[in-house]
């Protein structure tokens, strides 16, 4: 699975950085997850330069203390090998939310 488009690339350009932004109404452009374990990436910004995300990872529940907003790698992810030889998955039917909005 293609983990990020052109589209998705285009739209985190038109965002743009979203630093000055309340954490609540930080906008999730795209979601990544572990089918077969642990692992939640919402990616709210992208440097196609460093190709990294910004975003708010959890390994477990969104409200856990496993949970932080931090960088994570294009990478990483597309390396990630996991049982039955899956990999990270890109959310295909997750729409663009405000991070507000992911936490209830």
């Amino acid at each position: 699975m293609k983990l990020l488009t052109n589209e998705l690339l285009k739209r985190f350009e038109e965002v743009g950085s979203q630093e000055e932004v309340d954490t609540g109404d930080k906008i999730i452009i795209a979601k990544y997850f572990n089918p077969t374990g642990a692992g939640t990436w919402y990616a709210t910004e992208y440097d196609p330069e460093n190709k990294e995300f910004f975003g708010f990872v959890t390994m477990g529940m969104i409200d856990d203390q496993d949970a932080e907003w931090g960088y994570f790698s294009l990478a990483e992810l597309e390396g990630y090998v996991g049982a039955f030889g899956l990999g990270i998955e890109r959310d295909l039917h997750f729409g663009e939310k405000k991070f507000s909005e992911v936490r209830q």
